[in-house]
């Protein structure tokens, strides 16, 4: 029985609207057999080592004789019993070489699809597709096609997604584009020099290391310390710097859409009415520059930046476009805690404050790495008040809001008769806010 939409071919073999991946993908797949022996000789790396000891040259050409084909037909397989078919209604992905998976994709839960090409892959002229789907929390992909088909077969979907039939969906093509800011590298390499987490592992690396030595006097130990140590420092650096090189961001009908990548390039799209709650952050060594970085939280979805570096005003339109009607409260317009409120939290209470506007629940937390969180009224799905007992002594109570990304903000340290209000308050403007909203629909 064959699901609406798709046809059977004549010879009985498979759906006729069915294809496969591009022909590139049993070179990836096949790597699977290898990584599995790589995983286990790194997991025990002793007993690996005695079994390899153990075998002769002629042992050694044998298994791999047999294990490179076993390899390659396993990719193979997996590359053969891969199919996929866009119907009226769904995307329907079917996989597995021993246990068959079918994954019914239903197109107007789509909210986001990203094209992605790692390194060889930009090299070999193939994409990845990962889609955003409301209510799952892993994304779907398609992995590999050709660079040009992952694009027609990206924008068939959105223009599906967004309501257009059918038969005119392949008409509509990718949705024009403008360009709305650029990072220059110069840029975000100084703003990443400034940024406190790669100095703070290496003043962690240049204190715990000589100590360990004076401890130890073993120069494997330090190396073994000194490893994660440097990683980390740049992990938060060159990591950086690679995945945010070249930073676009673009404004098209069906999103904001993001471009970056040195060398795993990755096009991106932000639906703006997906979007439940945006962060501007100010780290302390960027405030003379001027420069914030704005962050995102998306309602079933992964992608979480919107701006890695940006002189405030520039930051502050680009967030105008992805919360209509919404803008950034200035610094005077947020109103800190009671002073009895040090008591609680002494000395970091003077970075928390809250402005509540008609559209927007503000609220900032952080004195060196200053976070103000901004959440339209129309995506808060509850509010809480929550007081501590030390809390109740000094008259003060949290009010948390919650958003439909299973995240919260919080207003910290706030009067206790003000909490109440703005308990009840927050209620009715979310209600009104849910009832005004414009639908979250593609291309709205």
């Amino acid at each position: 029985m064959t699901a609406p939409g798709v046809h059977e071919d004549v010879r009985g073999r498979r759906p006729a609207g069915e294809r496969r991946l591009h022909p590139v993908t049993p070179l990836r797949r096949a790597w699977a057999p290898v990584a599995v022996l790589i995983g286990w000789a790194l997991h025990d790396p002793d007993q690996a080592q005695r079994q390899l000891t153990r075998l002769t040259p002629a042992t050694l050409l044998i298994g791999l004789a047999v294990l490179l084909p076993a390899a390659a037909l396993y990719g193979f397989l997996t590359w053969w019993f891969t199919h996929f078919a866009v119907t009226d209604s769904e995307l329907r992905i079917r996989t597995g070489l021993l246990f068959r998976r079918t994954a019914h994709i239903r197109l107007e839960r789509i909210q986001a699809i990203d094209v992605t090409q790692p390194l060889l892959a930009r090299v070999a002229g193939v994409a990845k597709l990962k889609l955003d789907v409301i209510g799952t929390d892993k994304k779907d992909e398609l992995a590999f096609l050709g660079a040009d088909e992952a694009r027609a077969l990206r924008a068939e979907l959105l223009a599906r997604a967004a309501g257009f039939a059918p038969e005119t969906a392949h008409e509509v093509g990718e949705a024009p584009s403008r360009q709305m800011l650029r990072v220059p590298p110069g840029v975000l390499a100084v703003a990443l020099v400034l940024t406190g987490a790669t100095w703070g592992w290496l003043v962690v690396a240049a204190v715990a290391l000589p100590l360990l030595w004076t401890a130890t006097h073993s120069l494997w130990t330090v190396l073994a310390a000194a490893v994660p140590l440097l990683g980390a420092a740049g992990a938060s650096s060159v990591g950086r710097f690679v995945t945010e090189y070249d930073w676009t961001v673009g404004e098209s009908p069906d999103g904001l859409r993001i471009d970056h990548g040195l060398l795993d390039r990755a096009h991106e799209t932000v639906p703006p009415g997906r979007v439940q709650t945006v962060r501007v952050v100010e780290p302390l060594l960027w405030r003379r520059r001027g420069w914030v970085r704005v962050e995102l939280d998306v309602a079933g979805s992964s992608n979480s930046l919107l701006l890695p570096v940006a002189p405030r005003e520039i930051a502050e339109s680009v967030v105008a476009r992805v919360l209509p009607g919404v803008s950034v409260p200035p610094r005077e317009a947020l109103v800190r805690p009671p002073r009895r409120a040090r008591w609680c939290v002494p000395l970091w209470w003077r970075g928390y404050g809250l402005a509540v506007t008609d559209a927007v629940f503000a609220a900032r937390h952080g004195l060196l790495r200053r976070s103000l969180a901004l959440v339209p009224h129309a995506k808060v799905q509850s509010v809480r008040l929550v007081q501590g007992p030390w809390q109740r002594a000094r008259g003060v109570a949290d009010v948390h809001v919650d958003t439909g990304a299973n995240k919260s903000v919080t207003a910290r340290l706030r009067d206790a008769g003000e909490a109440a209000d703005l308990l009840r308050a927050q209620a009715e403007r979310s209600r009104t806010g849910r009832r005004d909203a414009r639908p979250d629909r593609w291309m709205a």
